[in-house]
């Protein structure tokens, strides 16, 4: 249920001046949970606290402690729940680590202290509206990213180069192949025009095209470590589509339990929230009998995997696996949803992957000569396909691997070939991708920036607050987002800065290893804080938010309307203001309400982020998942709304009411960009 206690909404609730000593108050919303906790533990010999297996988890047990004053009460942890797992916890139980504890705390605080000073400077610096601005010290570091490799984007001026690929055959026997042109003599040819390409091509007619060399050579390719809990956001984004939070709240479901019929609830994944891929000796000698019962035996290796955490992680809990591998996914599917089944089987597969055989890789590399030109062709064989045949990694671009190269006929040195057709083809160099999920959450974890309990937090917060926007799956960096980055960036750079957020992060670990005391790595923080605040406060610079302009006219004059903020929020407001005065809800569609008639439709959203209609008149009844058309169904009188279905390219009309069966259908128009050729 979480934590039960936390500083103050109301003040700051540190008291600066004692040591940083934290005031906390029980959350209103666990008020009935402290007051059941405080019946049930009255009288008992023992009360175990077994909260999460983490740095927040041994904070919130110790929580627990003080707000009922427990004197005779203990610690255990599990990586799973699991009877076995349970029952050895009890078996040792402990005091609670106050090291683990401190360490929270001092990251509460030092949350704290940034969002309750920083927040407040940026409302007060504010033009152009009065919307609430917020900084945090780890998610302005995320947002930092995002804007400059926008801008890095944005600066980035493409080459054209141009690319000559010859389709050749054997002569023997007909099998096409690509071979793409590399050199002229022994130099790197490089084509920056259509005329340098067309002067080679102009040179490469009546040319004989013959084998110079072929290089076979063997590859391993090792299998992927089991799921930490960046890799399992960033697969579960490539793969699945799945956002960070949503992927950590179905993994949140599999670890608490699922009922599985008459075995009861049971805990099918271990913890996961964990930055190592260390495994038990229990889990490995379970997969390997999985393996070794169900896959032919050269798929089982002679020893073990170990897998090594990478520097700098807390390495306190195993990697993210099955509690069982004898739970297939296929076997437990009838019992969990299809986003827990999917979730389950990535998890799966990966750790059962994870301790199988390296798959064999044949590269064969060919080089053929025409004239004084030098082509090269690569081709790939699976000699054996080892994990592959279980599992195999997702990737962040679109670069095929060396396993998915088609094969290459047999070639000889020496041989003839017959050239089936010359093509040229233009390119553009790339600027570097924005951030995805899975790259994002992929660059934090590479940065030290942040920890495996808070990389989904960071990506939902960034959102919420208006900053960034998700657009084609990869972040955006909005308006907003960036004057308020070029302001704390100005005014501190060291706090928002990424390696200064690490250093900050590894300070928190000593802390958590009783290597330094958190009142002091507080103290060291915030004394040239505060000297960076006062220079903020003296000056006079604002930040000043941006004017969107939108699509929508003003429905007074037909000027443009633009996206304004004020003290509650987004509004829409004429241009031409102070001229014309109009303004409008930020969510208006234009569409006239079907059921009232006066008001109008009005796109809002949940605090879950989901999307929903209701009308501009308070008084009218009109509520919808579906946006509305502004029509009535002919047959029943309720309102039409718009369903889009992507998968059959159709927009649905049909009725709001369940009852009725109206129905309309007509084809989606494909947007100019997807009609386009892709290169």
């Amino acid at each position: 249920m979480g934590h039960v206690r936390d500083l103050p909404k109301s003040k700051l609730g540190v008291d600066i001046q004692n040591n940083f000593e934290p005031t906390y108050t029980p959350l209103p919303e666990r008020k009935e949970t402290l007051k059941r906790l405080q019946t049930v533990t009255q009288g008992a010999p023992m009360v175990y606290l077994a909260t999460d297996p983490d740095r927040e988890g041994e904070a919130i047990a110790w929580h627990i402690q003080q707000a009922l004053n427990l004197q005779n009460a203990q610690r255990i942890e599990f990586n799973e729940i699991t009877a076995t797992a349970v029952q050895r916890a009890l078996q040792n139980p402990r005091t609670i680590d106050m090291h683990r504890v401190n360490a929270q705390q001092a990251r509460r605080v030092l949350d704290r202290l940034v969002g309750y000073e920083v927040s407040p400077l940026l409302w007060r610096k504010t033009r152009g509206g009065r919307k609430p601005l917020s900084a945090g010290r780890v998610q302005t570091v995320a947002v930092r990213l995002i804007v400059e490799r926008e801008r890095e984007i944005r600066a980035f001026v493409p080459e054209e180069y141009w690319k000559i690929t010859a389709t050749l055959t054997p002569k023997k026997e007909y099998f096409p192949f690509d071979a793409e042109l590399r050199a002229k003599g022994d130099a790197k040819i490089e084509l920056k025009t259509e005329a340098d390409a067309q002067a080679v091509l102009n040179d490469l007619q009546g040319a004989t095209y013959i084998v110079e060399s072929v290089e076979k050579r063997q590859r391993k390719r090792t299998p992927p470590p089991p799921f930490i809990t960046s890799t399992l956001q960033q697969e579960a984004a490539r793969k699945l589509g799945y956002s960070a939070k949503r992927t950590m709240q179905i993994a949140q479901q599999l670890y608490e339990g699922v009922e599985l019929g008459d075995e009861g609830s049971v805990g099918l994944i271990t913890y996961m929230r964990t930055d190592s891929v260390r495994l038990s000796d229990e889990a490995v000698q379970m997969a390997r009998a999985f393996i070794q019962a169900n896959f032919a035996p050269n798929y089982l290796p002679d020893k073990p995997r170990q897998y090594k955490t990478r520097g700098g992680a807390q390495d306190a809990h195993e990697a993210i696996r099955p509690t069982d591998v004898n739970r297939t996914p296929e076997a437990v599917r009838p019992h969990l949803t299809p986003e827990q089944y999917r979730l389950y089987e990535l998890i799966w597969k990966r750790f059962v992957a994870s301790q199988m055989a390296d798959a064999q890789l044949e590269i064969t590399s060919v080089n053929i000569r025409a004239k004084e030109y030098l082509f090269r062709a690569s081709g790939t064989v699976v000699l054996f396909d080892g994990f592959l045949s279980l599992y195999k990694e997702g990737k962040d671009t679109q670069e095929r691997d060396e396993e998915e190269l088609p094969p290459l006929p047999t070639l000889q040195q020496g041989e003839l070939l017959d050239l089936l057709k010359l093509i040229p083809s233009q390119h553009f160099t790339q600027p570097p991708p924005r951030y995805t999920e899975a790259t994002l959450v992929k660059a934090l974890e590479q940065n030290g920036i942040g920890r495996p309990s808070t990389y989904a937090t960071i990506l939902s917060t960034i959102q919420e607050r208006g900053y960034v926007v998700l657009e084609n799956r990869a972040f955006k960096p909005t308006p907003l987002g960036e004057v308020v980055n070029d302001y704390l960036v100005k005014y501190f750079p060291d706090l928002f800065d990424v390696p200064f957020t690490a250093r900050m992060e590894a300070e928190l670990d000593e802390v958590e290893e009783g290597k330094a005391d958190w009142v002091q790595v507080v103290r060291d923080f915030y004394q040239p804080f505060q000297q960076k605040m006062s220079v903020a406060m003296q000056s006079d610079d604002r930040v000043q938010i941006p004017v969107v302009e939108t699509e929508r006219a003003c429905p007074t004059c037909g000027a443009p309307m633009v996206l304004r903020s004020g003290r509650y929020g987004e509004f829409l407001a004429c241009s031409r203001y102070p001229d014309c005065k109009t303004t409008l809800p930020a969510g208006a569609t234009g569409i006239v309400c079907p059921l009232c008639r006066t008001g109008e439709v009005i796109q809002r959203k949940s605090k879950k982020g989901r999307v929903f209609y209701t009308c501009s008149n308070r008084e009218c009844q009109l509520l919808t998942w579906d946006k509305p058309t502004g029509e009535l169904c002919p047959e029943c009188n309720a309102p039409l709304v718009e369903k889009i279905n992507k998968r059959q390219n159709l927009r649905l009309i049909v009725c709001s009411n369940a009852e009725c069966a109206y129905r309309q259908e007509e084809p989606l128009e494909a947007p100019e960009e997807e009609l386009a050729p892709l290169e």
